[in-house]
């Protein structure tokens, strides 16, 4: 039996193929810089996610014009800044992916550097970056899929930052979500 290609996967299929790759690379301990572009992958697959969902329930835009409006914003700090925050309508709630986005920019720089510049990374620097990746993706599917849960472990020592907890979005309003 074939899997089903990656491009015909649902985003919750897709986010955890880069995961279990992600899990790959750490098992056979080399190629650090691949698997911080995996969990910067990972984190830009949960934006979409939350997008979609967000969309599905509060609006009537068909998937095609969703996925223009993905394709629109162009990355994950024009998801952020175009979609994800100007359609939270709760200031706390705003305020927190605010600072969320300030992480996945951070996470989003690392790979940049990797991918444009040819940068290599450290054991320490993936661990930092992979973790960071995990808090941004469970933050933002959380919300949407509270069952969804990643495999693998926390990679770095220490507390949870703040910004590691699901940011919970507002109710959609009656009678605009799909049943």
């Amino acid at each position: 039996m074939s899997k089903k290609p990656y491009d015909d996967r649902e985003d919750l299929e897709k986010l955890r193929s880069q995961w279990k790759k992600i899990d790959g690379i750490i098992e056979r301990q080399k190629e650090w810089s691949a698997a911080i572009v995996r969990a910067a992958t990972a984190a830009e697959i949960a934006a979409n996610i939350a997008i979609r969902k967000r969309f599905e329930i509060e609006s009537e835009f068909s998937p095609e014009f969703i996925d223009s409006l993905l394709i629109w914003a162009n990355g994950i700090e024009g998801k952020f800044n175009r979609l994800i925050i100007p359609a939270e309508r709760d200031e706390a709630q705003r305020k927190a992916l605010r600072s969320l986005k300030k992480r996945a920019e951070r996470l989003n720089k690392k790979r940049n550097a990797i991918v444009h510049r040819g940068a290599f990374a450290t054991e320490r620097e993936m661990r930092e970056f992979v973790d960071l990746a995990r808090e941004i993706v469970g933050a933002l599917v959380t919300p949407w899929e509270p069952t969804f849960k990643l495999g693998g472990q926390k990679l770095t020592k220490g507390k949870p930052t703040k910004s590691a907890k699901p940011v919970r979005s507002t109710k959609a309003k009656p009678g605009k979500g799909k049943s």
